[in-house]
């Protein structure tokens, strides 16, 4: 699809500053674009890439002031970042959609498959599903008894969903995911084996949730595992048991959360953290990634470190943490002086 930069900024309410018959065909990083490339500019740290870009368009601040000459036309909006996430979302959704049934995959007796579903080879659809519009199953997807898809979902290749569990309206599964494995409950016997307590909880993800690749989200003992409204979770996290993860908040890869606990609403938690069982965490927090967090947090914290404490407290502990040797040796001679001082 070609468009010129002045129907671009038509589209997306900015103003053009340079040439703005330049055809755009193709999106691409700032660092990497090439002629007929549209792309952006939100991280200041990326600046004086805009003097070497090959790009033929760039997104950038109305407030954007160049200190050098740019060959490149500029497309003036509020928000680059934003502007260029819509127009990829728009590109995407241009893309052939898939519908109708690929054999063979497998459908339970009495399952109703909306006509504008889809169902790829190999998927397994058990008894009593119930399918929402527009559902997209790849192949090799496993869906259990008495599953419920919403409207829109997409369960991307080699899903499973077990017996049971809840999916939202408008939920995206990325490939590999397991949502409802068993939560890890066992106990302990008197001759030192385990007991395999049974998990007979579901998981529920509301509207709008993400999950990414390889993630793992465990049904609860009783009751459920819920991800809320608007989460949005990277690849390989694991979930266990009876879990609560309050609305819109977003997850990086690697993180861990132990059975039973809560976490608030607008979270931001980077990649590795891992969280003790049976804590709760408030709302708005940031927490850095590798941080341990063995407590109860409160609500607008930003927290570094394992264990977790306050970032600014952290990052003067590791500014310290470096004349350790130094101070070290330091007290060591204080003391060989308070030595020969006694004598």
């Amino acid at each position: 699809m070609e468009i010129t930069a002045q129907q671009l900024a038509i589209v997306v309410h900015g103003t053009v500053d340079g040439d703005g018959s330049t055809v755009i065909s193709n999106y691409a990083k700032i660092e990497e674009a090439e002629p007929g490339c549209i792309t952006f500019l939100a991280n200041p740290k990326y600046t004086h890439y805009i003097y070497t870009t090959k790009a033929s368009a760039v997104l950038v601040r109305k407030d954007f002031k160049p200190e050098h000459p740019i060959k490149a036309t500029l497309i003036r909006v509020e928000d680059p970042y934003e502007t260029i996430a819509d127009l990829l979302n728009f590109v995407n959704s241009q893309r052939p959609q898939k519908k109708g049934i690929e054999q063979p995959c497998y459908i339970s007796e009495g399952v109703a498959v909306p006509d504008d579903a889809y169902v790829g080879a190999f998927a397994y659809i058990g008894k009593d599903v119930k399918l929402g519009k527009n559902v997209k199953i790849y192949p090799n997807v496993y869906v259990g008894d008495d599953v419920v898809l919403g409207d829109d979902v997409i369960l991307y290749p080699g899903v499973k969903i077990y017996h049971g569990c809840k999916i939202g309206n408008r939920c995206i599964v990325q490939g590999g995911a397991t949502i409802g494995g068993d939560g890890f409950g066992f106990a302990p016997r008197p001759d030192g084996t385990y007991e395999k307590i049974s998990q007979i909880g579901i998981v529920i993800l509301e509207d709008d949730v993400e999950i990414g690749a390889n993630t793992t989200i465990d049904r609860a003992t009783m009751g459920a595992t819920v991800v809320h409204r608007g989460v949005k979770l990277d690849n390989l996290i694991q979930v266990a048991h009876n879990v609560e993860i309050g609305e819109n908040t977003v997850m990086a890869a690697q993180v861990g959360i132990a059975g039973s606990t809560k976490i608030g609403k607008n979270n931001m938690i980077g990649g590795q953290v891992g969280f003790a069982g049976h804590i709760t965490v408030g709302d708005q927090n940031g927490i850095g990634a590798q941080s341990g967090v063995p407590n109860n947090v409160g609500s607008k914290q930003k927290l570094l470190g394992a264990p977790a404490i306050n970032a600014r407290e952290f990052a003067r502990q590791q500014f310290y943490f470096k004349y350790l040797p130094e101070m070290f040796n330091d007290i060591k001679a204080l003391k060989k002086q308070i030595e020969e001082l006694k004598k």
